[in-house]
């Protein structure tokens, strides 16, 4: 199962981006045949690649070896793993993941947690790896 979602997620991340300067993250919307995770690249460079991410149902654990991950929650709720903690986030929260730290998400809202998330330096979708 773990592998399915990687494959999915490395292929959506590879998909091209959309590299705009003035965007509306009101406007991305998830496809009405989400099973769980959709990921929409907006903009990327050097020092960091930007996404929005939604989430119907869970991120299994897992780490960035060497890339730091900042999320800010738009829409919906759900659990959050953060190393040891457990935190309970919802639209208009913020999350620093610094790199190497284990985290994953389950959702607890009925719509999916959309979320911006900032992977910096520059992300191509390799720096993932499981957490037992």
């Amino acid at each position: 199962m773990k592998e399915k979602w990687i494959v999915v997620l490395l292929g959506i991340i590879g998909a091209g981006s959309v590299n705009a300067e003035k965007l509306s993250l009101a406007e991305i919307k998830a496809p009405d045949n989400l099973e769980n995770i959709h990921v929409v690249k907006i903009a990327s460079d050097k020092n960091a690649s930007d996404f929005v991410v939604f989430v119907k149902q869970q991120v299994p654990l897992h780490k960035h070896v060497s890339h730091s991950e900042s999320l800010f929650v738009l829409e919906g709720t759900g659990t959050f793993r953060l190393g040891d903690k457990t935190l309970t986030i919802g639209a208009g929260d913020y999350v620093k993941i610094p790199e190497g730290t284990p985290h994953s998400l389950k959702v607890t809202s009925a719509t999916p947690l959309k979320a911006l998330s900032i992977q910096a330096p520059e992300f191509f979708g390799k720096d993932r790896a499981s957490v037992n």
